[in-house]
């Protein structure tokens, strides 16, 4: 960063650390003490979708490291594409193996970022519920290096209360996302 970069207000992008996700299963525990919130075995990866032969192989070697568990009884795995044309990979496993739905979650977007796609990706969410099921998703911001909750109503709209009261408990379990206009929401996110 230089001189000219602090005078004039710009700071240094946070550099992606894929590592952050593996806070996941530790946050997952303080959350459920704290909410009664608990995780539904469900996570996504969201990507910038390019058309090409090079991105559609890095698909297809996702889909065969996720699928290869799958078939030892582990892993669904769906891709989709959304209305604003962004890529979802949803891996389903069983609500008690939070640590196999971070290590898909950190698959994906290292087999992405050591291709060349770092900057296509968007995002990671993992997906928990209360006993009234009740949806909420603690999500990883892949070009901030953080995470920040997001809590759905019906109607698209947010719980505002609860996502604040998410982010008091898990604080200390992860890097929270402090700017609340990056706190974008997910409506229809894959998993949610």
């Amino acid at each position: 960063m230089g001189f000219l970069d602090v005078l004039l207000g710009r700071s240094k992008p946070v550099k992606p650390d894929l590592d952050q996700l593996f806070g996941l299963p530790s946050a997952a525990i303080t959350l459920q003490a704290a909410t009664g919130f608990a995780p539904t075995g469900a996570g996504s990866v969201c990507f910038a979708s390019i058309e090409g032969g090079a991105f559609d192989r890095i698909q297809q070697e996702v889909r065969a490291l996720l699928n290869a568990d799958s078939e030892r009884g582990g892993t669904q795995v769906e891709f989709s594409r959304d209305a604003y044309g962004y890529s979802w990979l949803l891996s389903r496993r069983d609500p008690g193996d939070l640590p196999a739905v971070v290590s898909d979650l950190h698959a994906v977007n290292t087999a992405l970022q050591d291709s060349g796609f770092g900057p296509q990706l968007l995002c990671s969410l993992t997906v928990f519920h209360d006993a009234e099921l009740r949806p909420l998703a603690l999500v990883y911001l892949y070009k901030r290096g953080s995470f920040y909750p997001f809590a759905p109503l019906p109607g698209e709209k947010r719980d505002n209360p609860l996502e604040l009261q998410v982010k008091a408990a898990v604080k200390d379990d992860l890097r929270i996302e402090q700017d609340l206009t990056r706190w974008f929401p997910l409506w229809g996110a894959p998993g949610l």
